[in-house]
C-alpha cells in the first residue's frame, strides 16, 4: 500500500507540472508584440501602472531594438538598399554616395511607398489602442498585422514568387501538392510570409540591379577595348570610364529613374491606397 500512496503521489505531481507548464508556455499563434511590451512594463520596478504609466520609455526602447529587424524584414527596404548599393558599385565611385546617405534614402523611399500601409496600420490597429478605444490586445495586434500581411502579399503576387512559399510552407510538412486549394489566409502565416517575403525582395532587387548595371558595364567595355586599341594597357579603364558614366547618368537624370523605377515597382495592396 505504501508504494502504490507514493505512486499515486508521484502521479499527481507529474499532471500538476504538466499543467503549470502547459500554462506556462503560450502557443506561438498567442503572442502579440503588443502583449509583450505591457507585460514588459509590469515586470520594471516603479512602473506598476500599467503600459499607459511607461508608454514612453518603453515604447522607445522598443523602436531602438525592434525597429530595425520589422524595417528590413518585412518592408520595401531590402529592396531600396540592395539596388541603391549596386548603383554605387556600377557608377564605380568606390563610397559615393556613403553608406548613411544610401541608408537614409532607402528609408525616405519605403516610407514613401509605404505611407498608405503605415496609415491603415494605425488606423485599423495602433491608433485605436494607443488612445484606449480598444483594450484588447490581440484585436489591435490583428488589425496592425492585416495591412502588412496584405502588402508583403501582394509584393509576392506582383514578382511570381509563389514558389519560395510552397518551398517554406513544404519544408514545415504543409502538403503542397495541391497548391490551389491553399489559400493566403489559412494556410500562411507571418512565420512562413516574412521569409518568404525577405527571399522575393531579394531576387527582385538583384534583377534590377542587373538592369541598372548593364548600361555601365558596356561603357567599362567599351573604354577597355578602345585603351587596348590603343596601346595604353597600363591605365586603368575605371579611370577613363568613370566620368562618361557620371556624364550619361547625370544627363538621363539617373536618380530619378532610378527612384521613380523603385517606387513605381513596389504593387500597392488591394485593400491599400
Amino acid at each position: 500500500m505504501m508504494l502504490g500512496a507514493v505512486a499515486h503521489h508521484v502521479a499527481t505531481l507529474a499532471h500538476a507540472a504538466a499543467a503549470t507548464a502547459s500554462t506556462a508556455a503560450p502557443s506561438l499563434d498567442n503572442i502579440n508584440p503588443i502583449g509583450v511590451l505591457e507585460d514588459a512594463t509590469k515586470t520594471v520596478p516603479g512602473f506598476e501602472g500599467g503600459l499607459s504609466s511607461a508608454l514612453n520609455i518603453v515604447l522607445l526602447l522598443t523602436v531602438l531594438t525592434v525597429a530595425p529587424a520589422i524595417l528590413i524584414l518585412c518592408t520595401c527596404f531590402t529592396r531600396m538598399v540592395v539596388v541603391l548599393g549596386l548603383l554605387r558599385q556600377a557608377l564605380g565611385t568606390q563610397t559615393l554616395p556613403p553608406s548613411q546617405v544610401i541608408v537614409g534614402l532607402s528609408v525616405l523611399l519605403t516610407a514613401v511607398a509605404m505611407g498608405g500601409t503605415f496609415e491603415r496600420m494605425w488606423n485599423e490597429g495602433l491608433g485605436p489602442y494607443a488612445r484606449g478605444e480598444q483594450k484588447n490586445q490581440m484585436v489591435a495586434w490583428d488589425g496592425a498585422k492585416k495591412p502588412l500581411r496584405e502588402f508583403m502579399v501582394a509584393q509576392i503576387e506582383a514578382t511570381g514568387n509563389t514558389p519560395t512559399v510552397l518551398m517554406i510552407l513544404s519544408h514545415r510538412g504543409v502538403d503542397v501538392s495541391e497548391p490551389e486549394r491553399l489559400t493566403w489566409e489559412k494556410d500562411v502565416d507571418m512565420l512562413t510570409l516574412v521569409p518568404s517575403f525577405v527571399i522575393s525582395e531579394l531576387k527582385t532587387s538583384f534583377l534590377i540591379g542587373f538592369r541598372v548595371y548593364l548600361p555601365f558595364l558596356v561603357i567599362d567595355m567599351v573604354i577597355s577595348s578602345l585603351l587596348v586599341s590603343m596601346g595604353m594597357m597600363m591605365l586603368p579603364p575605371v579611370l577613363v570610364s568613370l566620368p562618361f558614366k557620371l556624364l550619361l547618368f547625370v544627363l538621363v537624370d539617373g536618380w530619378t529613374l532610378v527612384a521613380g523605377g523603385l517606387l513605381t515597382g513596389v504593387m500597392a495592396p488591394l485593400g491599400g491606397t
